[in-house]
């Protein structure tokens, strides 16, 4: 009899018969019935998993790179052997390049419980989507990895109330988007100058990392209604790649950005006459000062060969860049040039160039943007530059089909604001 009670209850077992969490085996003869019952609970618990490794009986490390820290410091402050922390500097650098560790970025390290903290990985995160595992062994391995990205079209409208930067934070909307939007826009609308009651609507396409937004890839499409005056932005590609056009195919880039850093206050423009609040005279300003946290990269406004690169008493640190026979431009009271930017270096549209400082005369942090037209300095803000290529006749069907797609999304989305846009030209 138990022989046979205990076969039924691992044919049970075997069978899955689960029943609120009860399993009631029963057992007859030809004389009498015998039932016993009994539960059976399941505590599976899901493995955690870090970077492909279930680190479950692990102790983890999260922290970043602090300044002027070496990857080889980091190793050795959580007990990777020394042998192992040479294997890593002799990586070649299209694997890992370890001089190029950056303050703020985080890094995982994944060891044993016990005294010893054995390390057993090591993960370095350099961007949202990159990251670099080190495990470690009788030998070092190393995979460089990279995470799924998915792109989430989404759409937004918003009523401008004060200014540009008081709506960006009571919308929530990311500076990169800002940056973008105000680029693409930034030679037909002064942003610095918006009135109460400008309105807009964009469709963008957003970036995102195991559902966290990381970036912007690109926008899809955009109405600015300013002083009552309506301005598109459709994007289309004629083969030289994707740019913004008006509702007649103009195109709304010209040869150099209007701004040399992303966008922010102007604290002084380009004037005849100014007092200047270091030497305390009148004096012309021949420059347009942009207003930043001490820091902020500044970009070339254009493709070029620097011409200038070095610190000057009253310019500080600062470059000066010739981007044809008629366009100059100059960046001054940088905290620093950037790396390898020299006399003779070539430069591309939006390059870093340096970062924002006080180095000169100045009285907090800035840059100074100056602009030269055929030799002379002129207002950069104001200044006419040829716009890049309107659509061409062969492309201007598809232009119109991309146009009516794109004003139809636009009409959809739903805004705080009546609704302004025409179907057709």
């Amino acid at each position: 009899m138990v022989i046979r009670w205990v076969v039924s209850v691992f044919v049970a077992l075997f069978l899955g018969v689960f029943l609120d969490g009860r399993n009631t085996i029963s057992d007859v003869d030809d004389t009498q019935q015998h039932q016993a019952s009994f539960s059976i609970d399941f505590n599976w618990k899901i493995p955690t998993v870090l970077f492909g490794m279930i680190v479950d009986d692990h102790h983890v490390v999260e922290d970043k790179v602090k300044r002027n820290q070496f990857l080889s410091d980091i190793m050795r402050e959580h007990n990777v052997p020394v042998k192992l922390i040479n294997q890593v500097a002799a990586l070649p650098r299209q694997v890992f390049d370890t001089r190029r560790i950056v303050p703020d970025k985080k890094y995982t390290v994944i060891s044993t419980t016990d005294s010893l903290r054995i390390p057993k990985a090591f993960v370095y995160e350099p961007n949202a989507i990159d990251y670099i595992v080190f495990q470690f062994g009788d030998s070092l391995r190393v995979d460089v990895c990279q995470r799924d990205v998915t792109l989430v079209e989404k759409t937004i409208a918003g009523v401008i109330n004060s200014s540009l930067s008081q709506t960006i934070n009571e919308m929530g909307i990311s500076h990169e988007l800002t940056n973008k939007f105000v680029d693409i826009f930034a030679w037909q609308v002064d942003f610095q100058r918006l009135q109460r009651g400008d309105h807009f609507k964009l469709i963008y396409e957003e970036q995102q990392v195991e559902g966290r937004p990381i970036g912007i890839k690109q926008i899809k499409g955009i109405y600015f209604n300013h002083f009552t005056s309506g301005y598109y932005a459709i994007p289309f590609d004629q083969g030289n790649g994707l740019d913004y056009f008006d509702e007649e195919g103009k195109s709304l880039r010209k040869a150099l950005l209007k701004y040399p850093i992303e966008f922010t206050r102007i604290s002084s423009r380009y004037s005849g006459n100014r007092f200047h609040p270091v030497q305390k005279v009148w004096k012309p300003h021949l420059g347009t000062d942009f207003a930043a946290p001490e820091g902020t990269p500044i970009r070339s406004v254009g493709d070029g060969i620097v011409e200038e690169a070095q610190y000057k008493s009253n310019n500080g640190n600062y470059v000066k860049i010739r981007h044809n026979s008629t366009y100059t431009t100059q960046y001054l009271h940088m905290s620093k040039i950037a790396q390898g930017i020299k006399p003779g270096t070539r430069v591309k549209q939006g390059q870093w160039i340096g970062n924002v400082g006080s180095t000169g005369l100045a009285t907090g942090p800035h840059v100074c943007y100056r602009f030269w037209k055929n030799g002379v300095q002129v207002d950069a803000l104001r200044v006419e530059l040829p716009p890049s290529e309107p659509i061409v006749p062969e492309f201007k069907s598809a232009f119109e089909e991309a146009k009516a797609d794109v004003i139809m999304q636009l009409n959809a989305i739903p805004g705080p604001f009546p609704n302004t846009f025409a179907a057709s030209f």
